[in-house]
């Protein structure tokens, strides 16, 4: 006998019947009447809010023995690996506290689906699209509160209250933890919630069979209900904007900017003032990229190139002082089996996140060009006051 009737809602949509069911991501209770439901109705599909990623991250215990940490810093996804680990981080902390697994309700419906022979569907979007789409959305100043307020909330978990944890049992882990985002910046919110209650209604509505149980969280569920018969084009909804002109212009103007003002030193003030211009340039940019590697922990021949690459990196569009440092990172302190086996444990902690040889190359990345870009400005207003 199911009791909690209210997280339950009856849909149609066709010649389909869909129980969609509201659930908290951190309630043993939600897990149970997942379980109950879908015993007792014997659907013929069972959709969960998971992309694939996600569930082969339930599923497969070890799928990170297959990143390969060199190839996430040469196709530029540093950040979005290191949010997915910050995200799981923040998800495995609240399960820990309340003493159950994370997402321990779609585990259940997924191992009760197959005991009653249900195909089971996978209705989310892929979080690497979400966070891609939020991420090119975003300005510079948006990108260090997001990477910091993702970086802070690993400790804020401890002191979090029985109100709080009534609140996220509401909510998405994503929308919780971006919520401060997505005040100031109402187009994120529409990546993070409103594409994906349109995206989870169409992918629920039309999964294979005629009988459904859809498992989402119960922050989704008026918003699936609003569109459930609007028309839906995941084309958009799946598409990468560009990146922003506004960076792809910057990332030309500033070097040539630098580039005319060093010009203009030896040109108007002769070959001192030009020398002490490429003094103030090298300093800045190299010690406040090497300061970033160093706060990273990262090994003593990272921290050189840093310091070194930063001034040239700085000039040339195409290259980041990052890339560098997080690939001599990679050679210099080559993660082990070990490092990719503790990683689900490493990631509960700040400490781990640093400890960790895999997490710690992201960070040096992410460090090294923060410290590489405040360098620039700050070298401007150095080279300025000498010419």
């Amino acid at each position: 006998m199911i009791n909690n009737t209210s997280m339950i809602h009856r849909l149609e949509f066709e010649n389909k019947e869909i129980i969609l069911l509201g659930t908290a991501h951190v309630s043993k209770e939600s897990a149970k009447l997942v379980k109950d439901v879908i015993e007792e109705e014997k659907p013929e599909t069972v959709s969960v809010e998971l992309c694939e990623s996600r569930y082969q991250a339930i599923r497969e215990k070890e799928m990170w023995q297959d990143t390969d940490i060199v190839k996430v810093i040469r196709e530029k996804k540093t950040f979005l690996l290191l949010a997915n680990l910050l995200l799981a981080s923040f998800q495995k902390r609240i399960a820990k506290k309340l003493n159950i697994k994370p997402g321990q309700e779609m585990i259940q419906a997924i191992e009760t689906g197959e005991a009653v022979g249900a195909e089971i569907h996978l209705a989310d979007r892929d979080i690497r699209t979400t966070l891609s789409r939020t991420w090119r959305m975003m300005g510079l100043w948006s990108k260090f509160k997001l990477f910091f307020q993702l970086l802070l909330s690993i400790g804020e978990v401890d002191e979090i209250s029985q109100e709080d944890i009534e609140n996220i049992k509401q909510k998405d882990v994503l929308e919780t933890l971006l919520s401060d985002v997505g005040k100031s910046l109402p187009v994120v919110k529409d990546i993070l919630i409103d594409e994906r209650d349109r995206y989870l209604a169409y992918k629920i509505r039309t999964a294979p069979g005629n009988k459904i149980v859809a498992v989402v969280g119960a922050g989704h569920v008026p918003g699936i209900k609003k569109y459930w018969t609007a028309d839906v084009d995941m084309k958009t909804l799946e598409h990468l904007p560009p990146r922003g002109k506004t960076f792809g212009v910057l990332k030309w103007i500033i070097p040539a900017a630098i580039l005319v003002l060093l010009f203009s030193g030896f040109f108007y003030g002769g070959a001192n003032t030009g020398k002490d211009m490429i003094k103030w340039w090298i300093l800045a940019n190299g010690l406040l990229a090497g300061l970033g590697a160093l706060i990273a922990f990262a090994h003593p021949l990272t921290i050189l190139s840093s310091v070194l690459a930063a001034p040239l990196t700085s000039l040339n569009p195409m290259i980041a002082a990052g890339w560098v440092s997080g690939l001599v990172e990679a050679f210099s302190r080559k993660p082990k089996v070990k490092d990719i086996e503790n990683l689900p444990e490493d990631i509960l902690s700040v400490r781990g996140f640093w400890k960790n040889k895999v997490t710690r190359i992201l960070l040096v990345v992410i460090f090294t060009n923060l410290g590489s870009a405040l360098g620039t400005f700050v070298a401007i207003p150095l080279m300025w006051k000498v010419l």
